[in-house]
C-alpha cells in the first residue's frame, strides 16, 4: 500500500502560537481590516492587489465621495467612471473590470448578504470562479468581510516562514493556508490579528533586505544576523 504523502507545510501548533504571541507582544493589536462595511472590505480586497494601502484608501474615499461604494452603484456605473474613481490604487482599468466581475457574480448570488449565508466551501469556490479573484483576494474577503476562519497567505507570510525556517516559502498557496488552519484553532479574530501582525512586521523589519537590528523578535529567528 502506498504511503500517504505528508503535508508540505505542517508546523507544530506551539511554534505558530509562539510566533503569534511574540508578534502581538511586539506590535500590539492591529484591529485590521479598516472598513465601515463588509462590502467596503470586498472592494478593498480587489483594490489592494499590487497596491499600497494608503493608495487604496484614497480610491475608496473617491468611491464614497462619488456615491459608488455599493453593489448597485458599481454595476450601474460605466467603465470609465469606475476606473477613474479607483485610479489612485493603480492598474485602475484592470481593477475596474475585476471589481465589476466580482459585483456581477455577487449580484447573481442575490447580493453579499445572501452570499454570506452559503457554506465556506461554496463561498470560496464561488469567489475563485470570478475572473480576477485569486486565492489571496478570495481569502481576504472570506476572513475580513464574511468572518470565515480562513488564513490569508501573502508575500509577507511566505517571507517570514522562510526566514523562521518553517517553510521554503515557495509552497503552493493552499499548502501554507491549510498548514495554519490545521495547526491553529478556527478563531476568526486570531486569524485576522495574525495576518495583520505579519504585515506590520514585514514593513517594520522583515523586509526584502531584512533589518535584523530593528527586529523585535530577532532572538527567536534562526536566520537573524543579530
Amino acid at each position: 500500500m502506498a504511503s500517504r504523502k505528508s503535508p508540505a507545510f505542517a508546523p507544530p501548533a506551539k511554534v505558530l502560537v509562539k510566533l503569534y504571541d511574540d508578534l502581538l507582544a511586539a506590535y500590539g493589536e492591529q484591529s485590521w481590516w479598516p472598513a465601515d462595511t463588509a462590502f467596503e472590505v470586498v472592494v478593498g480586497a480587489v483594490l489592494t492587489q499590487n497596491a499600497a494601502w494608503s493608495n487604496v484608501e484614497k480610491a475608496i474615499d473617491q468611491l464614497k465621495r462619488l456615491n459608488l461604494l455599493s453593489l448597485d452603484s458599481i454595476l450601474a456605473s460605466d467603465h470609465d467612471t469606475l476606473a477613474d474613481a479607483i485610479r489612485p490604487s493603480g492598474y485602475f482599468n484592470i481593477k475596474a473590470r475585476r471589481l465589476r466581475n466580482l459585483c456581477e457574480y455577487l449580484a447573481e448570488q442575490g447580493g453579499l448578504e445572501r452570499f454570506a449565508e452559503r457554506d465556506l466551501a461554496a463561498q470560496r469556490e464561488g469567489l475563485l470562479s470570478v475572473n480576477g479573484v485569486g486565492c489571496e483576494t478570495a481569502d481576504d474577503i472570506l476572513l475580513y468581510a464574511l468572518e470565515q476562519p480562513v488564513f490569508v497567505i501573502d508575500t509577507y507570510t511566505r517571507r517570514l516562514l522562510e526566514r523562521m525556517n518553517l517553510a521554503k516559502g515557495d509552497e503552493p498557496y493552499d499548502d501554507l493556508r491549510l498548514g495554519f488552519e490545521r495547526a491553529l484553532p478556527a478563531d476568526v479574530a486570531m486569524f485576522k490579528e495574525y495576518h495583520a501582525l505579519i504585515v506590520i512586521h514585514a514593513k517594520a523589519a522583515c523586509r526584502k533586505s531584512p533589518m535584523c537590528q530593528a527586529c523585535t523578535i530577532a532572538g527567536g529567528c534562526p536566520t537573524s544576523s543579530v
